[in-house]
């Protein structure tokens, strides 16, 4: 199974890699892909910086280049694993890319949502080197993920979260949709 998690910057991503993760189901992240491609470029890794390779890889690849850099990675996870989550997917290109490389595989679709004022919290308290200093760079950022085509990959979920609340109850939300999805069970009867 491929796990698609995704949403708008500082909705909740990295809590359903982390709890996922306790069930032995590993991730890649699509903004690591591209940090990595920073880096490997010599951008660094500012707000700037990361939007400047990120178009220059859909310039050189296409719309969907980011994926198409995740796929040997998602296709070793594959080979020791029944599952792996996808953290970060923008757009329906890049689901597409995922749904043809991995025939075989049930692709599910997992979005999260939270209110801008939420994320902006969350992403100032972060403090990644890429994350928005200031209200008008945070919806800058938003537009560019909407352009992109993020929008679309949520509206199309197979499952929505809401994560307004206490995080002790987006955990038990989380929890609920790995049971759900049977991750508990396929993990420890393999």
């Amino acid at each position: 199974m491929i796990i698609c998690v995704v949403g708008m910057p500082g909705s909740g991503k990295g809590q359903i890699v982390r709890i996922f993760g306790k069930y032995g189901i590993p991730h890649v992240s699509m903004g690591d892909i591209v940090r990595e491609e920073a880096d490997r470029r010599g951008v660094p890794r500012t707000p700037e910086g990361m939007n400047s390779v990120s178009i220059q890889l859909r310039q050189e690849l296409g719309d969907n280049a980011v994926a198409k850099l995740t796929i040997p990675k998602v296709r070793e996870l594959l080979k020791t694993h029944e599952a792996v989550i996808i953290e970060g997917v923008r757009s329906l290109d890049e689901i597409q890319t995922f749904k043809d490389a991995f025939p075989e595989e049930k692709v599910v679709i997992i979005a999260v949502h939270s209110s801008p004022q939420k994320r902006f919290e969350r992403l100032s308290r972060r403090g990644r080197s890429d994350d928005p200093k200031s209200w008008s760079a945070f919806e800058a950022r938003d537009w560019k993920e909407l352009k992109f085509g993020l929008g679309n990959v949520i509206a199309l979920a197979d499952y929505l979260i809401v994560n307004e609340g206490h995080l002790t109850q987006y955990r038990r939300k989380i929890e609920r949709l790995a049971e759900r999805l049977e991750i508990k069970k396929k993990q420890f009867t393999s």
